[in-house]
């Protein structure tokens, strides 16, 4: 275990906000509090959006207020898509906050009403708050594989956004797979692409697992030198704006798979399962998750 990995877990946003099951606060802060009992220290905990669009959302602010005090090491991150959603986030105390620029017009559109370049316009607005002083800030590039309206993203738009984020200041950029289309040829060339771009950049990935694909782009990153990947306890989650787009890579399958090929996450792969069955019920389905089923090994 000599290749330390974080993974950030988003479950408590990105895992509930398509569910057709919607938890109260409190079980929200209970999942929360279970993910970070097994050793989880970033998580996207809440996102700041339009409460009528993604009603699973709406008690952002209540999450935030009744989670436990932070201390150092651990980061709760908000998601926010615009100036209102980072105000938001800054007033409810969030340690980060993780903006959202979609790669294609079709997506951005339909997901947060703004073109492209209306949304780096608004990143660099937010950019700029955030150097004069407030939480750190990351951004996602979504649909960066491919948009289920305007169809393959090339890697040099995703390279172009990567680089006006960069310039703003932004220090971790996160390529996410959002409708999960992506491959691990794929993979390796957007990451090529970004990091020509944007050298001195951090990079995240985010794989959504609709196609099967998700943990075969997990192992790419990872041979491609990614530090820092999303998953899902219980394999939960999807985007409202993203037809049968599936949940993310559950956290405890890439546990597993990481920890097997000598990286090491910190993270209790007991606690994990648990945790991701107890959301599945939760949620009144099974869990996604691999391990949940078959067990760990040996």
């Amino acid at each position: 275990m000599s290749h330390p990995i974080q993974i950030v877990e988003v479950g408590p946003r990105d895992g509930l906000q398509n569910e057709k099951t919607v938890l109260t606060a409190g079980e929200k802060l209970d999942f929360i509090a279970r993910l970070e009992a097994a050793g989880v220290t970033r998580i996207e905990a809440v996102s700041f959006v339009n409460p009528v669009r993604v009603p699973q959302m709406a008690d952002a602010e209540a999450v935030m207020a009744g989670l436990a005090a932070p201390h150092p090491g651990r980061v709760r991150i908000g998601l926010a898509l615009n100036r209102r959603g980072w105000d938001r986030a800054v007033a409810a105390g969030c340690e980060e906050v993780n903006l959202v620029v979609c790669a294609s017009d079709g997506f951005g559109i339909r997901n947060q009403g703004a073109s492209v370049e209306d949304q780096l316009g608004g990143v660099r607005q937010i950019a700029a708050l955030a150097a004069a002083g407030g939480p750190k800030l990351s951004a996602t590039i979504a649909v960066a594989f491919g948009c289920p309206f305007d169809g393959e993203v090339p890697p040099e738009r995703v390279a172009a956004i990567a680089e006006v984020c960069a310039g703003a200041g932004i220090g971790e950029i996160a390529l996410a797979d959002t409708i999960g289309v992506a491959d691990p040829w794929a993979v390796r060339a957007q990451l090529a692409a970004v990091r020509r771009a944007a050298p001195a950049t951090a990079l995240r990935v985010h794989f959504h697992d609709t196609r099967n694909t998700g943990l075969a782009n997990a192992a790419a990153a990872l041979d491609e030198g990614v530090t820092i990947l999303d998953a899902s306890c219980g394999g939960i989650g999807g985007c409202p704006f993203a037809p049968a787009a599936t949940g993310n890579i559950a956290t405890e399958d890439l546990v597993y798979m990481a920890e097997r090929g000598g990286f090491s996450t910190g993270l209790d792969l007991d606690r994990l399962i648990e945790t991701g069955r107890w959301i599945g019920e939760k949620l009144g389905r099974a869990s996604a998750s691999a391990l949940a089923r078959a067990g760990r090994f040996p």
